[in-house]
């Protein structure tokens, strides 16, 4: 680790939770930990359940292009060139019934804007992946790129200058987790995320990759690297790294190029 001087390479936000990303060059810490405008926005049925990708493939399909400064999401899919234009707040009702049209039912757009609604409570800081490691996993999967793991994945934090799966240093067997800095910022690095079916699919279409989890669950235990806490593998399918914040790093500002330091 000596020689290794791991800095961030890209900072993603998800504004509504299972849409597009947007890349920024710096953001800013909530008070729950998350990242501002990260999961700011989430999808419910009638019954207020959310509705995501691990619901329901058909979202994949649905293309969104955020304009953040004007609070506008711009939505279209694959069957329908022009995109369909919404302010997220002033238009919420002509949005729900756009979106619940193109999924097959009703839609509630909800909006938190302190916590946002991240896929952990528990550790709802945001992701970590290292850009060698989305490279090696690229590697197991004919046809798949980088970006396109990327899109699987959906990480919100991509760190550069060290080996694959490096961040697996960033947990341990203790709940007490592994202190780390980027830049300004405490993280508190807690366990490697849990996957589910999303990264099994086209992040595009929603088309399955034959044998996805099979290949990667043989992968990931054929490759976990020394540094790796085994304990935290009850199975393979695994990758990531999920975080908290202390309370006290609301309103800190992350940026590209910050480094990370254990």
């Amino acid at each position: 680790m000596a020689n290794e001087i791991p800095y961030v390479a890209r900072l993603s936000i998800y504004p509504i939770k299972s849409l597009d990303r947007v890349d920024i060059e710096t953001i800013s810490v909530l008070k729950g930990g998350g990242l501002k405008r990260d999961r700011e926005y989430a999808l419910f049925d009638s019954s207020g359940r959310f509705v995501n990708g691990k619901r329901t493939d058909r979202i994949h399909a649905i293309r969104s292009e955020f304009d953040l400064e004007n609070n506008r999401v711009a939505l279209r899919i694959p069957a329908i060139d022009q995109p369909t234009l919404f302010h997220l707040d002033q238009e919420r009702k002509a949005l729900e019934a756009w979106l619940g049209e193109h999924l097959g039912l009703p839609i509630e757009v909800k909006q938190n804007v302190e916590t946002g609604f991240p896929d952990d409570p528990a550790a709802s800081g945001p992701t970590f992946i290292s850009t060698a490691t989305l490279e090696a996993i690229a590697s197991w999967y004919p046809g798949l790129t980088v970006e396109d793991l990327r899109l699987r994945f959906r990480a919100n934090i991509e760190i550069s200058g060290v080996p694959a799966f490096w961040e697996d240093h960033l947990y341990t067997d203790s709940e007490e987790g592994v202190d780390f800095q980027v830049g300004e910022v405490q993280f508190i690095g807690v366990y490697p995320c849990q996957r589910c079916v999303v990264p099994t699919r086209d992040a595009r279409t929603g088309d399955g990759y034959p044998n996805f989890q099979k290949t990667f669950v043989a992968k990931r235990r054929e490759t976990l690297p020394d540094w790796a806490t085994r304990s935290r593998f009850n199975h393979f399918y695994r990758l990531a790294i999920n975080t908290r914040l202390p309370v006290t790093e609301a309103g800190k500002t992350i940026r590209i190029g910050d480094q990370l330091q254990i």
